[in-house]
């Protein structure tokens, strides 16, 4: 009768992943997929979802082709073991999908990543990341991460069926960027292109300019014009933060200060 307690104060220990500072500046970490691996793979804290290369898919025996609702995506799964270092977690959604931005990462860095770690992993920790010792303390916070790609999913079969155009999404931040940006639908490359910049605004201070491809804001890649807009709406005003873009191919990091909105 005295194990149960002892078993909830074991399962809430904390527990110390080391994790390494790639060039670019992302987070990695060594990740084994239902037993198979190490892979290593980006902890992302601003990812939705956690996600998984189709090489890795199916050395895991997790995906073996088909159709997707989606079809940027390879497929989704739920992984019945996945280990960050010492810390396991069990039925973690993923999808699987040769993301664009991973693949250019990778390709830069000429190292293999094999995708990321997102919400569905680290939202049952409570997290703090040490970037002097290089690690991460997991504490399991009995939070069960919701699958997000299953609302996802749902949300875009939506859209389609309705034949709608989607709403806008609004940020809540109150930030003044002075940006427009846009991608095509058969874009497929990391990022957005910035059509117009407002003259002394805080994107023309930081040096943004028409044409840019804005890759990252503030850690959170902006694949779309919606992942843009929520990145933005995570700054505050006043607030200095790196924006990562890409001029005439070669990638460059900016500092933004955004002002308040009107």
């Amino acid at each position: 009768a005295d194990q149960k307690p002892e078993k909830k104060e074991e399962a809430k220990k904390p527990i110390v992943v080391p994790f390494e500072i790639l060039k670019s500046g992302h987070m990695a970490v060594m990740v084994k997929i239902e037993g198979k691996g190490p892979y290593k793979l980006i902890f992302d804290t601003g990812a939705p979802t956690t996600l998984i290369t189709s090489k890795v898919g199916r050395e895991t025996g997790l995906y073996k082709g088909g159709p997707s609702l989606m079809p940027i995506l390879g497929g989704t799964a739920v992984i019945k073991s996945m280990e960050v270092g010492d810390a396991r977690a069990e039925k973690v959604s993923t999808a699987i999908i040769d993301h664009p931005t991973v693949k250019a990462l990778a390709d830069a860095l000429e190292e293999p990543l094999e995708g990321i770690v997102g919400y569905t992993f680290f939202g049952r920790y409570r997290t703090t990341i040490d970037y002097k010792a290089k690690t991460l303390t997991l504490v399991p916070n009995g939070h069960e991460a919701k699958d997000a790609l299953a609302s996802l999913q749902s949300m875009l079969m939506a859209r389609m069926l309705s034949n709608k155009p989607p709403e806008p999404v609004i940020v809540s931040s109150g930030s003044h960027w002075g940006l427009v940006v846009a991608k095509n639908k058969d874009d497929e490359k990391p990022g957005v292109t910035i059509q117009a910049v407002l003259p002394n605004s805080p994107a023309a201070t930081a040096g943004l300019k028409k044409g840019d491809r804005l890759l990252i804001i503030d850690g959170r890649w902006t694949d779309s014009v919606e992942d843009t807009y929520r990145a933005a709406g995570f700054v505050k005003p006043g607030q200095t933060v790196d924006v990562v873009i890409e001029r005439d191919g070669k990638e460059a990091k900016l500092k933004v200060k955004p002002g308040k909105s009107f």
